[in-house]
């Protein structure tokens, strides 16, 4: 049996499917573990869902005493299951908060060939999944527990499904009940995961094709009888949970204070110009970068075949309103990729051009090189002489599927080119997310801290010392969600305070002075446990940080404060 045929065998029925969904695990998967909680909206995510876990209040989303009226509960709701089920809320285990974020990538990856091989042919819808599942975006949100790797999977078996619809109308396969109510259940849990995101993205497809198509009958198919209706009965409760226990106050400031200022204006500093997303999908698109410039160019040739056409009708309008839109992450088109990975995979169904190989061998050959410079230049910054050999296979490997992949791609052998370049493109993230950047330090200063403190028998969960620790100066989520939801983030004083009444103190350099003026006011006198050095790469600033406790031996009824010094 050849390659071709063994890979037109794996790609028939839900082989192909599950296969891509393979591939998106195995990309994303090394990260789950290694990788140490991040700053700032990973650790966010987490916190609040731990809180759910805590106080047992599924309805309204905190983060320690302030409501975080921003998304809608989905994620958060798939996380605490994700977290009852392998772990607990008092371990504070990153990876269990993970996990729904991995099998959205997986979904996503199965979705997208599933939707493919209605219009192509079942090898095309494997080699589009798996494409989809190695792009270096998905394959790095799928290990960050936050919103966007299920935003994906979902938006993606929506499209899905209504491409297998439109499919129908046009000779293809037949479609169920069971394709509508995908359809509906996708689009449900996308509004329940990131709001109003994935509506964004599927009316702007249909709204497309009718008028490309000149015609809106395939829109009958949908169930419009009870489809509503099960969006409905899965959004409706927690809406108007929401509703009456905020007093409306989530919708509110969901709308006013975080969707209308994205849509008005750069918001939280994260304005770009337009052209931002087109100039980024080459890196964060890699290795399937290697031939969207051919997948691009056989769209337009092809633009008549319905399956071409339909994935047009997803990428373009959609891209068009994000490159648009004031307010830009790198994130924001990845409900679109699966449309480039049809093209992708639809063009290797015919010869492609001189530009289409050339410009997709030095683009994805660029972003393999510059992947490549990334991780020499992180472990030159961050690491020390142990982190070489991570380096340089992380750099090796990912400089290597953008050349390699490159110059099959010149030569002719296209196939070969992209699943040699996903083969390389895979290995290499691997070892950076599992390998290179957890050992950087420097860079975890939060799972430092947490770590000696634990290793000093300080964390208030361990019950040897009383909660909650203060920390005076350093405020990211991370922090909190590895020592607790109490930690008082503050100044000087509560750090001050904290030493007063016996519990620990974390303390940055830039309030050290503050604070030791308030020790010797009061008379205490402090012992340094550890000291942690690092970068805040949030603000992009050398931090320092030493927790201190009480020189005093703890008394067995700590002593009250003078009214003066007591808290508010």
């Amino acid at each position: 049996m050849t390659f071709q045929s063994t890979l037109q065998w794996a790609s028939r029925g839900w082989r192909g499917p599950a296969l891509a969904a393979l591939v998106a695990l195995i990309a994303g998967l090394p990260g789950v573990f290694a990788m140490p909680p991040l700053d700032r909206d990973e650790s966010r995510f987490a916190q609040a869902t731990a809180q759910m876990l805590e106080t047992g209040d599924f309805v309204v989303i905190r983060f320690q005493d302030e409501p975080r009226f921003k998304k809608p509960i989905g994620i958060h709701w798939l996380q605490a299951a994700s977290v009852s089920l392998v772990s607990a809320a008092e371990d504070r285990e990153i990876w269990a908060y993970r996990l729904p974020s991995l099998l959205g990538a997986m979904l996503a990856a199965a979705a997208c060939a599933w939707g493919a091989a209605a219009f192509f042919s079942p090898t095309a819808g494997l080699l589009a999944g798996a494409m989809l599942g190695s792009t270096f975006l998905l394959s790095t949100e799928a290990f960050i527990a936050k919103t966007d790797a299920v935003l994906c999977g979902l938006t993606t078996l929506t499209l899905a499904a209504m491409a297998r619809i439109y499919a129908a109308t046009r000779e293809g396969p037949a479609v169920s009940w069971r394709t509508r109510l995908l359809f509906w259940t996708g689009l449900s849990g996308a509004l329940l995961v990131k709001g109003p995101v994935a509506l964004v993205v599927v009316g702007l497809t249909a709204a497309a094709l009718v008028l490309w198509d000149r015609r809106a009958d395939w829109l009958a198919r949908f169930g419009w009888a009870w489809g509503p209706i099960l969006l409905i009965a899965l959004v409706g409760p927690w809406a108007w949970a929401v509703t009456v226990a905020t007093d409306g106050h989530f919708w509110r400031e969901a709308i006013m204070g975080d969707l209308a200022p994205k849509l008005a204006g750069g918001h939280e500093s994260h304005g770009a110009w337009p052209g931002y997303h087109t100039l980024g999908v080459w890196f964060l698109a890699f290795p399937l970068s290697l031939l969207i410039p051919a997948g691009l160019i056989f769209g337009w040739r092809h633009r008549a075949e319905p399956g071409v056409r339909f994935a047009l009708c997803w990428l373009v309008p959609a891209w068009l309103f994000f490159e648009i839109a004031p307010t830009k992450l790198v994130h924001y088109t990845l409900p679109t990729y699966g449309a480039l990975a049809w093209l992708a995979a639809a063009a290797l169904q015919a010869p492609i051009g001189r530009l289409g190989r050339w410009s997709g061998a030095i683009l994805a050959g660029l972003a393999g090189l510059v992947f490549a410079a990334v991780s020499f230049y992180l472990v030159s910054r961050f690491g020390g002489a142990a982190d070489a050999t991570a380096a340089a296979a992380a750099g090796g490997f990912l400089a290597a599927a953008g050349l390699v992949g490159g110059f099959m791609l010149i030569n002719k052998a296209p196939k070969g080119a992209i699943e040699a370049a996903m083969g390389l493109a895979i290995m290499g993230h691997g070892v950076l997310a599992a390998a290179l950047v957890p050992g950087l330090a420097p860079l975890w200063l939060s799972e430092r801290v947490a770590r000696a403190m634990a290793e000093a028998r300080l964390l208030p969960r361990q019950g040897m010392a009383p909660p909650p620790v203060a920390v005076a100066g350093y405020a990211e989520p991370s922090l909190v969600f590895a020592l607790g939801t109490p930690t008082d983030l503050g100044d000087a004083p509560e750090a001050a305070l904290a030493i007063a009444t016996f519990r620990p103190a974390v303390v940055e350099a830039a309030e050290e002075a503050a604070f030791r003026r308030l020790l010797d006011a009061r008379g205490l006198t402090v012992r340094q446990v550890r000291e942690v050095r690092g970068l805040n790469y949030s603000h992009g600033a050398p931090v320092l940080l030493r927790i201190y406790v009480n020189a005093e031996p703890r008394p067995a009824q700590p002593r009250a404060l003078p009214p003066t010094e007591a808290a508010p």
